[in-house]
């Protein structure tokens, strides 16, 4: 190794080291601290009135047509029903869920409430016209182990479609998060 080659050894080495103490500054100061390890300044006063909090979002579908709805929020083909369409509501033990379209007189699903476990729930409506489960999106999230990797679907002729999600990822339990109200359910998948 010639004389050139050890100079950039060395300026490569300081390069780095200085690199390091860089990140381990930023680092300190993220956390508050300094990197001499002192008390952070205290923060300046504030000289104004913070503003007032913004108003709601208004629903970004107000006022438009759902897929595989009618101008009168009337399910007319559940299989095209996207979520997003309906009423956002928060039911039992917290759970989230959405109740799209208008109810059939005489529904089997006036007694159902979001957040319901499938047996529950399949207990109250009655069995299903078909049924089956299928894999979400969420199922191939890396290290996702909350609710909805796989969903159920329960369909109901004359009645619409209820769907569960998956309690966590490796958790057995089914809970309601969306009624769908449909008179034209063919009552298959």
């Amino acid at each position: 190794m010639n004389c050139n080659e050890r100079k950039g050894l060395a300026i490569g080495r300081h390069a780095v080291v200085g690199v390091l103490a860089a990140l381990v500054a930023a680092g300190c100061a993220q956390k508050g601290g300094t990197a001499d390890g002192a008390a952070p300044a205290p923060a300046p006063a504030p000289t104004a009135a913070p503003a007032p909090a913004a108003a709601p979002a208004a629903n970004p579908n107000a006022g438009k047509v759902g897929p595989g709805m009618n101008a009168q929020g009337q399910v007319v083909d559940p299989k095209k029903v996207e979520a997003g369409w309906g009423q956002k509501v928060k039911g039992l033990n917290d759970w989230e869920g959405e109740i799209t379209g208008r109810p059939v007189a005489g529904s089997k699903f006036s007694k159902l409430q979001i957040g319901m476990g499938l047996r529950e729930a399949l207990d109250a409506a009655g069995p299903p016209t078909d049924q089956g489960a299928y894999v979400s999106g969420k199922a191939f999230i890396p290290f996702y182990f909350g609710s909805g990797g796989t969903r159920y679907e329960a369909a109901y002729k004359g009645h619409g479609r209820l769907i569960f999600a998956q309690g966590s990822r490796f958790s057995s339990s089914y809970y309601l998060v969306w009624i769908i109200h449909s008179a034209n359910d063919t009552g298959y998948r």
